[in-house]
């Protein structure tokens, strides 16, 4: 584990993920930067930058640009990391606005662990590279297939509303699960 990484809370994490994309943008981040970027008070980010220097993440004096440290790199790396996956997942595949997408990908991104993060990634790039995937979002109608029948080449994503069974057969205690429901509600 490296050094601060056990102390950081979703507050620094975010500070560290800012300092990154600002250094990215403009060679070197500043106190005033942050406070633009993240529409805090001078003395909010002075308190966090002084904690995350004191955890070895950042090399900070007053009125002196901010750096990132490796271990400070590290974090934030995992930090956009996890935010551009679960932007990309919640946009792509659940087709929300990007902004919206932007915004609950903020607040997911400090509490998902590293394996479902994976399977995220996994996800996603798999519905993008998908040959037959063409699923798509209306308020209205909800999921649906955008693909013509004939477009699908005999395969069907089991959302759509062309009325297509599913391709995939459900295990046999999962159909007998539904079975079970169905005939308490019929009751």
């Amino acid at each position: 584990m490296l050094a601060g990484e056990s102390q950081v809370s979703s507050s620094l994490e975010d500070y560290l993920e800012a300092i990154y994309h600002i250094a990215e943008a403009k060679g070197a981040a500043r106190a005033k930067d942050l406070v633009m970027r993240l529409g805090v008070h001078n003395s909010s980010v002075t308190q966090a930058l002084r904690s995350l220097s004191e955890k070895k993440l950042v090399n900070y004096a007053p009125y002196d640009v901010i750096t990132l440290t490796d271990s400070g790199k590290f974090i934030a790396l995992d930090v956009v990391k996890r935010h551009e996956t679960l932007s990309e997942f919640l946009n792509k595949v659940l087709g929300l606005p990007e902004n919206e997408a932007d915004e609950g990908a903020c607040r997911m991104e400090h509490a998902i662990n590293v394996q479902i993060l994976d399977r995220l990634v996994k996800f996603v790039e798999y519905f993008e590279s998908c040959p037959v995937n063409d699923v798509m979002w209306d308020e209205e109608e909800g999921f649906f297939c955008g693909k013509s029948d004939a477009d699908k080449d005999g395969h069907s994503c089991g959302r759509d509303v062309c009325g297509h069974d599913l391709d995939v057969s459900l295990p046999v205690e999962l159909t007998e699960l539904g079975n079970e429901k169905d005939n308490k509600a019929e009751k």
